[in-house]
């Protein structure tokens, strides 16, 4: 188990890959939901051959989050919390988890688990056949919605995919699905170069790759929302200024 208290980023230090999968999980107050997302997870990749750790980043939850994951990680060696001291933001969560992990590939998926942790496989055969990023979409040919979005979200999702889309990151239909798999070392280069700790990290890490010539491919998966999202429509608004910051190369 490791307990650690982060102020800044962790400084990306090469070193030989020990781990094959590292799975990444930014929690801000999901005391409800946190304990059903770490027993899956954890059920999936005991039952797999991989070398693994799962990385709980804790962003300044107010709640009982950070002691649940601390509970789980006293049983399980695999599992290592990371706390923030503060809330800053989505991006910047899962930011410091990327660039504290060490696996040769690194999953982040959303605490609420609304793809479930089984839709991996298709994007580690993704990778397999010469993907850098494998990025789960809601919205391209197969992928399977059980459970949509109210339909303002909807709408706004689909302005805001659009936009996306035409600035930043052409060819991605969607940027926004909280189930991304990347190589693990250009993973941590990306991420170390982010500035972006709101929700529009996706568009700041895709563009990155991108502009890089690394390979991203969109994989259909199942979803379903799931009640208690934090996002809000007045997120959107802030998203957009990101885009605008993302465009605009500032750092």
């Amino acid at each position: 188990m490791s307990e650690t208290t982060l102020d800044r980023a962790p400084v990306v230090a090469a070193q030989p890959v020990a781990i094959d999968l590292s799975v990444v999980i930014p929690a801000y107050n999901e005391e409800r939901r946190l304990g059903a997302t770490l027993a899956a997870v954890l059920g999936y990749l005991r039952g797999t051959s991989l070398r693994w750790e799962l990385i709980v980043v804790d962003d300044g939850s107010t709640d009982g989050t950070a002691a649940l994951a601390f509970r789980v990680a006293r049983e399980e060696p695999g599992v290592r919390v990371l706390r923030r001291p503060a809330n800053q933001g989505k991006g910047c969560a899962v930011r410091h988890g990327v660039l504290a992990s060490r696996g040769g590939q690194v999953l982040f998926t959303d605490a609420d688990l609304a793809t479930p942790i089984e839709e991996l496989a298709g994007l580690r055969a993704t990778l397999a056949l010469g993907a850098d990023a494998a990025i789960g979409s809601r919205a391209c040919p197969g992928a399977r919605v059980e459970t949509p979005q109210h339909v303002v979200r909807r709408l706004l999702g689909t302005l805001g995919n659009r936009l996306i889309q035409a600035s930043a990151v052409p060819g991605v239909a969607d940027t926004q699905c909280g189930f991304k798999l990347f190589d693990g070392e250009k993973a941590r280069l990306a991420f170390s170069r982010a500035r972006v700790d709101g929700w529009g990290f996706d568009v700041e890490i895709l563009r990155a790759f991108s502009r890089r010539g690394w390979v991203v491919r969109e994989v259909p998966v199942r979803w379903a929302h799931q009640p208690g999202s934090k996002l809000r429509p007045h997120h959107y608004l802030r998203m957009l200024i990101e885009l605008c910051r993302v465009l605009a190369g500032r750092r």
